[in-house]
């Protein structure tokens, strides 16, 4: 593709940390996009690995290396690239992680046909390592977020993102114009960060959400999704930087207050999940309703479990640096 107006400068931010086994086929699966107008920005999360050696060896000139004097977390890294990006697009990626071949062109094209009011498309993501009931474990793989829950043009976003993020970074295409100024990522937040802002950019423009899958995710032992402390901390700053919507949203602040009881519970705090689901109950007692669906949900887990059995192999079921390399490759 030619660059003109119909084919704009794509800066994608690319933060990484310790992550040199799986960064060449997420940078890979960059430069391999059939759209190629892009700049692929990495920025090294102060890692004690030579992330600037493999960087440099790529040799391609879309791609520029980023250090950071000191450690600052995913939504760090991600500010500190957006300092560099020349862009009138901007996308995200992330160093564990592959973008499917086609993802950028299809997004470019879908938003430079949408109505400047309409600053963000998003899609989902074939996600190895849980499946749509939460379960984590090698072989489980969803589509996630859940189609069936797409964002709609006409609803009220902010709140429907207040209950569910839909936008997960690495899937995502931002006008750089359409969103807030910056830092777009709370440097206080140590996981989430990319759910608070997706409710500040909702409040700023509109979002257009696909079907399509447009990334391949992996849940790693050491992802920041399966660290429920740090996931607890992030949604305490969610309801602290959107008290004002929730001031008077007894619904939503009761949802809150039972995803918050579920992540007490998880980290050894019963009674102050106890007391939790006592207040939800109290300040919106349908929410015994929403209760009732978890505890339903849980059950069913449970009675379904199968006893573990060695897996046939399957793509599903294959190494993820396996699904990495075949998948960069047909990106190429």
């Amino acid at each position: 593709m030619s660059a003109d107006a119909a084919q704009p400068l794509v800066s994608v931010i690319l933060p990484t940390y310790n992550r040199a086994a799986t960064l060449p086929a997420a940078i890979a699966s960059v430069l391999g996009q059939s759209y190629t107008n892009l700049e692929l920005i990495v920025v090294d999360d102060a890692s004690p690995q030579d992330i600037r050696a493999l960087v440099e060896a790529i040799g391609d000139p879309r791609l520029r290396y980023v250090r950071r004097p000191a450690n600052g977390g995913a939504g760090a890294s991600r500010n500190t690239g957006l300092e560099h990006v020349r862009g009138e697009l901007i996308a995200f990626q992330d160093s564990d992680d592959l973008w499917l071949p086609g993802k950028l062109e299809r997004q470019v094209r879908t938003i430079m046909a949408l109505p400047p009011a309409i600053g963000v498309v998003t899609a989902p993501k074939i996600l190895y390592g849980r499946d749509a009931a939460f379960s984590f474990g090698p072989g489980k793989v969803a589509i996630a977020p859940d189609p069936a829950g797409r964002l709609e043009p006409g609803e009220d976003q902010v709140r429907h993102l207040l209950r569910q993020n839909r936008i997960s970074l690495q899937n995502t295409l931002f006008r750089r114009a359409s969103c807030p100024p910056a830092p777009w990522f709370d440097p206080l937040a140590p996981a989430n960060e990319d759910w608070e802002f997706a409710i500040r950019l909702a409040r700023q423009t509109r979002i257009h959400e696909d079907i399509e899958p447009v990334a391949l995710g992996f849940i790693s032992p050491d992802s920041i999704s399966r660290n429920t402390r740090k996931e607890c901390r992030g949604v305490l700053r969610i309801v602290s930087r959107n008290k004002d919507i929730l001031a008077g949203e007894p619904a939503l602040r009761a949802h809150f207050l039972l995803h918050l009881a579920r992540q007490m519970r998880a980290i050894g705090r019963p009674k102050l999940a106890r007391r939790m689901i006592i207040e939800s109950v109290r300040i919106y007692p349908p929410s015994v309703l929403e209760l009732i669906a978890v505890m339903g949900r849980r059950l069913r887990r449970l009675l379904h479990r199968q006893p573990k059995a060695a897996p046939a192999y399957s793509a599903a079921s294959a190494p993820a640096s396996t699904l990495r390399d075949s998948l960069a490759q047909t990106g190429r």
